[in-house]
């Protein structure tokens, strides 16, 4: 059973946190628009970038503009100190979204949910995401542990949490969180060296959390963004296909995970699958590591796309 989601005429992702900066690359254009923190006619606060990742998502269509706000960054201020920097106005703000419940993701929660100034939001996340002791095992003697995503956090920042599994549908079916993607590829087998607790004891952490967000641009295909993608990309965007009964992609955006050593095999793969996709643009962010993004620029030149906190990305209809 498909899930339909309403062709938009223009999508809109401007990055409010991703791992690089550079503010003076000059190579902005009418669609990758490029952070310029000028305020009467002076240089102002520079961009931040972490190792986390946060996005604003607009769907326009039809004269009315949805929005939606995607992870939250690493450190309890950052995404939100860009948002100043940028001079932007998140009031209008309908809804929030959670890829996974790692702290990269969800470190910014409550400094956005207070620029965004309304009680009550919308956070929409699969409920294992509250899994607990999340770390990675660096030797079978010593692990190195991560800030647990809590219910009573979440309650705390004033946000209303819906657990979903299951793809939803959100401002106005304009967006869609992906929910549970199924693991259909023989190579995206996550990471063997990180894990979790259940009453005590280690598990392996297969991120039944990692999800997505969808979106359908008129004409031109599905828009899939991804926050770390520990489920994989290619089986993240085979997934939204299915949902939305879309086949042509327009864009693949988000961190693909494929950063650190002993990834050729992986990216090899990977970069292979995503050419036979053969996306209008490949967008790698955060945790996709540069080798990586090599790869995908010799393998699909003219279609790589270069993200850095502050950019603001134009798709049209």
């Amino acid at each position: 059973m498909t899930t339909q989601i309403t062709a938009v005429d223009r999508v809109e992702i401007l990055t409010l946190q991703d791992n690089t900066i550079d503010l003076t690359s000059g190579d902005s254009t009418p669609m990758v628009q490029r952070a310029v923190p000028i305020k009467d006619g002076r240089i102002g606060q520079s961009i931040l970038a972490e190792h986390g990742f946060s996005a604003l998502l607009h769907a326009r269509t039809a004269g009315a503009d949805r929005q939606l706000l995607f992870d939250f960054g690493y450190s309890p201020e950052g995404a939100a100190l860009n948002a100043d920097a940028l001079g932007l106005d998140l009031g209008h703000v309908e809804a929030l979204a959670l890829s996974h419940g790692h702290f990269d993701h969800f470190g910014g929660l409550t400094a956005l949910v207070k620029k965004v100034g309304k009680k009550d939001l919308p956070l929409v996340l699969h409920p294992e995401a509250f899994r607990f002791g999340r770390h990675m095992k660096i030797t079978e003697q010593f692990s190195l542990f991560f800030p647990d995503l809590t219910r009573e956090a979440v309650a705390a920042a004033g946000v209303a949490p819906v657990e979903s599994a299951a793809p939803y549908p959100l401002c106005g079916d304009t967006m869609l969180f992906l929910g549970q993607v199924p693991r259909v590829t023989v190579f995206e087998q996550g990471a063997p060296n990180l894990f979790y607790l259940h009453d005590g004891e280690a598990r392996q952490d297969t991120f039944e959390d990692d999800t997505a967000m969808v979106l359908h641009l008129k004409g031109k295909g599905l828009i899939v963004l991804s926050g770390c993608a520990h489920s994989g990309i290619i089986n993240t965007v085979a997934h939204a296909r299915a949902v939305t009964g879309v086949e042509k992609v327009h864009a693949v955006m988000g961190g693909f995970h494929l950063s650190g050593p002993g990834k050729e095999a992986l990216i090899r793969q990977t970069v292979e699958a995503m050419a036979a996709i053969d996306p209008d643009y490949v967008i790698p962010t955060h945790c996709t590591g540069r080798n990586a993004v090599m790869a995908f620029e010799k393998a699909m030149p003219g279609k790589v796309l270069i993200n850095m906190a502050g950019t603001r990305l134009v798709f049209s209809a």
